[in-house]
């Protein structure tokens, strides 16, 4: 069939059952843009185009599939980079497309020329210059394919305008063979076996998820071990939400900010399970002292990250949902009494401190938030001092699921990210969770939600502080502040009422009460401004 590599793009995107798009247009990717009015795919005008990416995200982490940003030459492209390394650093599926000067002009320094195919190379899975317009059906192909498969990431397709225009024979590949790209999603059978081994004789052993759970889908498989196992469940931040907060085997988020219960029971374990997590340095401070006296064994998809960052003594590489398939078929009801009490006695009640009058504890609304919040929401928490707050203090029920920038840390991540995952999915509740620091990174999205008609809830803790650099500075550099300080900010109840957004400020018991039922049972748009004081800690 006749049509331009424009027209073509965009029939290569129906064909993999793509919905919804986020970009904003220029020149150098206008051709695409007018062959996208000639079919249903749904384009969300975001306001930066590192939103876009960021909207992508969201979408991409609850649809479970590659998603598609979209963005102009030059500066367009340049600007999605922080969206496409965020997406790498966490193993998120994302098409970005971008579009380039014609061919002629590369490397002439053509009015708003960007080699951005060099410049994302390092957070990208792959990237594609597109020299011959019939190349796009099968590049659009492998794109889909590498972005989706092993693990999971972005990949970058930047196309010259005079490419878009050009007359091409379309015709969709059914398949996709790339020499050297064979990803490992069946474990190997003689190692699985070995794993269950170590894991059947083990006396304490311990399961620490990762954003890989989620990556693989293997949430109920793992439950499903840990349960009929009896192994007792911590989570990294990227894994929060995988298994349920109050359920009896889960004992808390690791790491630097996380709970006692968690970081003791990964020193006193005898066997660590890691499954889809990268042992970072904001998890495991002493990977050398853990290897000392813990077996451990790491089920990862992609072998790199396999004794990256700690030794392994039983390496499995493949898919999380189909080896714990595998180990299922061996599991057999286990009892572990004794060191599911050990860890039992390091649960501690939560107590919320008291605040300065016409503030809130932070941790407090978080805590109540999620006992009133729909079962099934997901929760975008941001960079900072909120997401800490979040992380351990929102009690995650089933069928709930974090969404937050783990790897990169990417301050402004929520708003964007909530308005992908609600669009991925319109029928859960969704609420992003940021700083007043963050929301400026990102808050013209509020646009972007009202123009589109996206139902989120927006909770914004107001300290006027960089909130989690101030905690730096005052414990590792004598209380010398400097540049943490937010004086300027906008009124954010004024903000909303801007875009026509109904708000809340939340200063006491009261106004804190009304802000939760609101946010939990409201329809359509809603911000809930809490004021914390500015000394506030997230531990």
């Amino acid at each position: 069939m006749k049509m331009t590599a424009a027209q073509a793009m965009a029939q290569c995107l129906n064909a993999e059952g793509i919905k919804v798009v986020f970009g904003y247009p220029g020149a150098a990717i206008c051709p695409f843009y007018d062959a996208l009015l000639d079919t249903d795919i749904r384009h969300i005008l975001v306001r930066h185009e590192a939103n876009g990416g960021h909207e992508a995200s969201g979408y991409a982490r609850i649809s479970g599939k590659p998603a598609v940003c979209i963005a102009t030459s030059g500066p367009g492209a340049v600007n999605l980079i922080t969206a496409i390394a965020t997406a790498y650093a966490d193993s998120v599926p994302l098409i970005c497309i971008t579009g380039q000067v014609n061919r002629d002009q590369i490397g002439s320094d053509a009015f708003q020329e960007a080699d951005i195919t060099g410049s994302a190379e390092p957070f990208v899975k792959h990237s594609y210059l597109v020299s011959e317009p019939q190349d796009i059906p099968r590049i659009f192909k492998e794109a889909f394919y590498i972005a989706g498969t092993g693990r999971p990431g972005p990949v970058l397709i930047d196309v010259p305008m005079d490419v878009q225009r050009e007359m091409i024979d379309f015709k969709y590949p059914t398949a996709v063979d790339i020499r050297g790209y064979k990803p490992t999603v069946k474990g190997n059978p003689w190692q699985v076996k070995r794993v269950y081994k170590a894991l059947a004789e083990a006396k304490k052993p311990l399961i620490c998820l990762g954003g890989g759970v989620f990556a693989g889908g293997a949430v109920r498989e793992v439950r499903q071990l840990a349960r009929t196992m009896q192994i007792p469940v911590i989570t990294t931040m990227m894994g929060i939400s995988a298994f349920p907060s109050d359920d009896p085997l889960f004992y808390g988020m690791i790491g630097m900010h996380g709970v006692m219960s968690a970081n003791r029971a990964v020193q006193d374990c005898d066997t660590l399970f890691l499954i889809g997590a990268r042992v970072g340095d904001r998890a495991v401070r002493t990977p050398l002292a853990l290897e000392k006296t813990t077996k451990i064994i790491h089920i990862d998809i992609d072998p790199a990250e396999i004794g990256k960052n700690i030794n392994v003594d039983y390496p499995l590489v493949g898919d999380s949902k189909l080896v714990l398939r595998q180990l299922l078929e061996m599991a057999e009801p286990c009892r572990h009494d004794d060191w599911l009490g050990q860890l039992s006695a390091l649960r501690t009640e939560k107590t919320f401190a008291d605040v300065p009058e016409g503030t809130v504890n932070p941790k407090l609304f978080i805590d109540r938030l999620s006992k009133a919040m729909p079962d099934g929401s997901v929760i975008c928490a941001d960079v900072g001092q909120n997401q800490i707050w979040t992380c351990t203090d929102y009690c995650f029920s089933d069928g709930d699921r974090l969404v937050t920038s783990g790897g990169m840390g990417t301050m402004g991540y929520s708003l964007p990210a909530a308005i992908g995952a609600k669009l991925a999915d319109p029928k859960r509740t969704v609420c992003a969770i940021c700083g007043d620091g963050s929301i400026q990174m990102s808050m013209m999205e509020l646009a972007t939600a009202v123009q589109h008609s996206v139902d989120i809830k927006l909770v914004i803790m107001t300290n006027t502080r960089l909130g989690m650099v101030r905690e730096l500075q005052t414990k590792g550099y004598n209380d010398r502040q400097t540049a943490v300080f937010l004086d300027g900010s906008p009124d954010f109840i004024k903000l909303a009422d801007a875009y026509g957004i109904p708000a809340v400020r939340v200063t006491d018991e009261a106004s804190m009460e009304e802000a939760i039922t609101r946010l939990s049972n409201d329809k359509g748009l809603l911000v809930a401004e809490v004021i914390v004081d500015k000394d506030f800690a997230t531990l």
